[in-house]
């Protein structure tokens, strides 16, 4: 490899003695990976759709053509609206509580504490686990007849809950063939979910605070701001790229989480902590309906895309404006 005449575009030789342009030396780098992520990301979520479309119900391959039907049978489904409802309550509480205790363990740890580090540790220790070993750990302490019931009972609690087999939803208003609310079987879970990943925000929003610079805040405080008016009116305002960022990749993995749920509870009674990833398994691999899992791994899709492409498109609009 020799530098050009200009100094800036590097030349790679062949033993032919022809020259090699630099940009089809990374392209050739880059071809097996290309390749690889067409055939085995695109390419199957391709074959995904083209089956979702199918009569493909049992274990003999039926490609006869059904269109929307495997979609418009979900959506009449008692246990896919479920599935939804609970999909859309544990995002909801799970980003809201992540996104508050983060910040708030955040805002105190960037006061520098005595044993800053020892708490950032703890704090971000649960992250290690998976779900899966959180789903189990979470499911002893939530056990209606031992874990934290037994510390209940020993409080004097006649009637402590039943947590993750609890069949109310609240306020249970009718919605096609469900009732619309929060299934209170659904609250131990967002707590198992928010305590592994809590720490992962708390890190996030301590980066972007280490990120603003003293003298913004000193500035603030000199024209007569307190510090709930530093906070809400300086130092929130600049740490949007940072929430933006903890909702998509909070949000993400909530429209896909599958682990805890069958770690923890599974489906539940009337499903009321069942959610897609877990019908999507259970239609697919336990009682082979090929077409109808298809399906449901499409909405999945959908559902995240529609989370994610809106942020991929704002930071390439504002990289190209750069």
């Amino acid at each position: 490899m020799k530098r050009s005449r200009t100094g800036t575009v590097p030349e790679f030789h062949s033993q032919t003695g022809g020259r090699i342009d630099e940009k089809w030396v990374g392209f050739l780098l880059l071809l097996p990976s290309l390749a690889a992520v067409a055939v085995f990301v695109y390419g199957f979520i391709g074959w995904t759709g083209a089956v979702s479309f199918t009569r493909w119900n049992s274990l003999v391959p039926d490609w006869s053509w059904a269109g929307w039907e495997n979609y418009l049978r979900l959506f009449g489904n008692f246990r896919f609206q479920s599935d939804l409802r609970n999909t859309v309550v544990f995002t909801i509480l799970f980003i809201a509580v992540c996104m508050i205790l983060g910040l708030t363990l955040a805002v105190l740890l960037d006061r520098k504490l005595k044993g800053e580090h020892l708490f950032r540790n703890i704090f971000i220790f649960p992250m290690a686990l998976s779900f899966i070993v959180t789903g189990v750990v979470w499911q002893w302490i939530f056990n209606p007849s031992t874990g934290v019931n037994l510390f209940l009972g020993k409080m004097g609690v006649e009637d402590p809950p039943v947590w993750y087999v609890d069949t109310r939803i609240l306020p249970g208003v009718e919605w096609g063939e469900i009732q619309a609310g929060i299934p209170l079987a659904l609250i131990p879970v967002v707590i198992a979910a928010v305590w592994q990943l809590s720490g992962f925000t708390m890190a996030m929003y301590l980066a972007g605070l280490r990120g603003i610079p003293d003298e913004i805040r000193e500035a603030a405080r000199v024209d007569g701001a307190g510090e709930w008016q530093v906070l809400r009116q300086v130092i929130l305002p600049l740490l949007r790229p940072v929430t933006l960022s903890v909702i998509i990749i909070l949000g993400h993995i909530s429209l896909k989480i599958f682990d805890l749920v069958v770690a923890m509870t599974g489906p539940g009674a009337n499903f009321v902590t069942d959610v897609p990833g877990v019908y999507m398994f259970e239609a697919t691999f336990r009682g082979n309906h090929y077409a109808q899992g298809a399906a449901i791994a499409v909405i999945m899709l959908v559902m995240v895309s529609l989370l994610i492409i809106p942020y991929l498109v704002s930071n390439m609009r504002k990289e190209a404006d750069l």
